[in-house]
């Protein structure tokens, strides 16, 4: 089997919590309450900034650096919660296209923004 780099990283994630032995603070309800709290970290980067401002700010290296670290926060708890849900992230997201796939054909969805059941 192919090596997997959300694994490796996984793994290299892991080694750091168990270094510092903070397992003991990462329930899965823990978990999945601080992805939000960093994924509103994220959102608050577009407070108060048109879509045309924050799209012309992304590209700055201020900015950037900001996106980058904040969707690195989110990764790290997602690859978290998979981990202790005992959840293949990248199996679940390969099954997720292949049934969003189904539910949105290219000859219905393409250039409509409608939920498939109003396709």
């Amino acid at each position: 089997m192919e090596n997997n780099p959300l694994d490796d990283l996984t793994k290299r994630l892991i080694a750091f919590r168990d270094a510092r032995d903070w397992k003991q603070f990462h329930s899965l309800k823990d978990l999945i309450l601080s992805l939000n709290l960093e994924a509103s970290e994220l959102l608050e980067l577009t407070q108060w900034k048109s879509e045309g401002e924050f799209e012309a700010l992304a590209g700055e290296s201020g900015m950037k650096a900001k996106l980058e670290e904040e969707c690195a926060d989110v990764l790290l708890y997602l690859l978290l919660i998979a981990e202790r849900a005992g959840i293949d992230l990248a199996a679940a997201a390969d099954a997720k296209i292949d049934r969003n796939g189904e539910k949105y054909p290219v000859e219905k969805a393409r250039g409509v923004a409608r939920k498939y059941d109003e396709l």
